[in-house]
């Protein structure tokens, strides 16, 4: 067995109903304030064993890697911001940087974005960039090396998890003869950069929501609570009409099996324009200092745009607490207002 399928911290939002405990959780601590960090797109926050939350998101300039840690989510507000990597200026890589996500596993630190290139910044394909050293805001890291994906077309918002001693890949990629955007796949993984065996289709964009201006579902999580494991994505143009739909499998079934994920027909999190938050989606999931599991998503403060709204800089960084139906099934609610969370 590979050492790529050993527990990872990005692995306790799979293979963990624990709760990390350290002797800095047990102080009070201030309460998130929404944004959390603003101009930070398709936000990934992620908890080590060395008691820090780890911040990796998307720049508006689309020109770099940047990682921030804290003790505390609010603390990840002020925190200082390390680039630990910066796109070249010609050829591969020389294009759109997108979507970084932080994991550490098999003793080292990985870091996966999606990536174009010089004079064809869309044609994005997946990479990852490494450091063996403890601290991966002070530490060496090498060169991005190519992800191998099925096929040679966009692909990006590759994120990693551990499912019953296995190491996964999850993403989103335009597979050739279906007329989307992008699908959702699944494969194990051999190493951080090679498949360990070909992937299934779990889903494909279909519904109204999910095909608005674009047809589209990228940005995969996973989380592994009450017996089954929830995988969210977001859906459609990245617009006031971008949301977050669902997948469930029971936590015992062939996740191979693209027939042991059943979608939910509605989005799960859209844009409230009572609370005035628009546009909500490429979520992540952690728990806060009191152990309550947090959704991590980016969304805007207004709803119109002008122009394309890739190039808008305003998706901002927002962190809110959610809990669960009588049926076990998470119900995030409505994006918060901004302003700090209320108890």
């Amino acid at each position: 067995m590979s050492n790529l399928t050993r527990f990872s911290r990005r692995g306790f939002v799979i293979a963990a109903a624990s709760v990390m405990a350290t002797p800095s959780f047990a102080q009070t601590h201030p309460k998130p304030i929404n944004p959390l960090v603003r101009q930070r797109a398709d936000a990934q926050i992620m908890q080590h064993d060395d008691g820090y939350y780890y911040f990796t998101a998307t720049v508006p300039e689309y020109d770099r890697l940047i990682v921030r840690r804290s003790r505390t989510i609010a603390g990840l507000q002020t925190a200082g911001e390390v680039v630990i990597w910066k796109r070249p200026s010609e050829g591969k890589m020389g294009g759109y940087i997108w979507a970084p996500e932080i994991h550490h596993f098999d003793g080292q630190w990985h870091l996966y974005f999606g990536a174009g290139d010089k004079g064809e910044p869309f044609r994005v394909r997946t990479y990852v960039i490494s450091s063996p050293d403890p601290n991966p805001l002070t530490g060496r890291w090498g060169k991005p090396g190519l992800v191998e994906m099925p096929w040679d077309t966009f692909n990006l918002d590759a994120t990693t998890f551990v499912h019953k001693g296995t190491r996964y890949l999850l993403w989103a990629q335009k597979e050739p003869g279906i007329e989307t955007n992008s699908n959702l796949y699944l494969a194990p993984l051999a190493s951080p950069s090679k498949l360990a065996a070909p992937p299934v289709r779990l889903t494909v964009p279909t519904y109204d929501w999910e095909i608005i201006k674009y047809k589209v579902a990228e940005a995969p999580t996973v989380l592994h609570r009450n017996g089954r494991l929830f995988l969210t994505y977001s859906a459609s143009a990245t617009d006031e009409n971008y949301c977050l739909g669902m997948l469930t499998a029971n936590e015992d079934a062939d996740i191979m099996d693209a027939a042991s994920w059943s979608k939910s027909p509605v989005p799960v999190f859209k844009s409230s324009p009572t609370n005035k938050v628009w546009g909500p989606g490429h979520n992540s999931f952690i728990t806060d200092e009191k152990g309550r599991d947090v959704l991590v998503y980016h969304g805007r403060d207004y709803q119109k745009i002008t122009g394309n709204s890739l190039f808008d800089p305003n998706r901002h960084t927002r962190v809110q607490p959610f809990g669960y139906t009588a049926d076990g099934v998470p119900d995030f609610g409505e994006p918060l207002a901004n302003g700090a969370w209320k108890d």
